[in-house]
């Protein structure tokens, strides 16, 4: 895992550098007035001014050194029975995912702080979908554990579950992904992913209560 906690720390150092070149060093660089929110249409409906963005700008990046430390202490505080040793390399790769993903959030920020773009919706609810199947690449290598993965009573109670439900979400969050993003990408309304994407992150914990039950009906629990 000590591979990606260094890629992490590179990528938090690559947003602050990034996000104070622009928001401190050179403020000139953004816009006079930038958007900082946007309502359900991706229209903005909130606005700052470049001397205060900088302010925006850093909340990501203390977000992704918040999880960087969150990556180095969970494997020293998990009680026996869930360490995350036995899959260290995975929980390391989902880790660097979320940060990583943060950061391209952050330099959607600084893009849009520097220019106005009819691109940058897609952009950012497509990141989304490609965060959800880098995530689903890897949950069938989760093993049982309180940080990640499908917790729900049933998972965390039985280990079959939890890696059979794991298997079905894998494939799930992947395909979800992948088909969301085209969907957007492809100029549908952001709303029809997004009902995939919410199927295919509900439909294994639903899935998971029926195979308990069904386990326990055969006697095998």
């Amino acid at each position: 895992m000590t591979r990606w906690l260094i890629i992490s720390v590179a990528l938090c150092a690559a947003a602050v550098a990034g996000c104070a070149y622009v928001g401190l060093l050179h403020p000139e660089l953004l816009r006079e007035r930038i958007p900082t929110h946007w309502d359900i249409a991706m229209q903005p409906d909130a606005w700052t001014d470049r001397d205060h963005y900088y302010r925006y700008l850093f909340l990501l990046p203390a977000f992704m050194a918040f999880m960087t430390v969150l990556m180095w202490l969970l494997p020293h505080i998990s009680p026996q029975g869930y360490r995350i040793e036995p899959f260290a390399g995975t929980f390391g790769y989902i880790m660097t995912v979320v940060i990583g993903f943060f950061g391209y959030l952050s330099a959607l920020l600084v893009w849009v702080g520097m220019a106005d773009s009819d691109l940058w919706p897609k952009f950012f609810i497509a990141g989304f979908f490609v965060f959800f199947a880098l995530l689903g690449s890897a949950l069938k290598s989760v093993r049982r554990n309180y940080w990640m993965g499908i917790r729900t009573p049933w998972t965390l109670s039985n280990e079959v579950v939890w890696d059979r439900t794991h298997r079905l979400a894998a494939w799930l969050w992947l395909a979800g992904g992948v088909v969301g993003g085209l969907l957007v990408l492809a100029g549908l309304p952001f709303w029809i992913g997004l009902i995939v994407l919410v199927l295919a992150a509900l439909w294994p914990a639903f899935y998971s209560l029926w195979l308990y039950k069904h386990l326990e009906r055969l006697g095998q629990l």
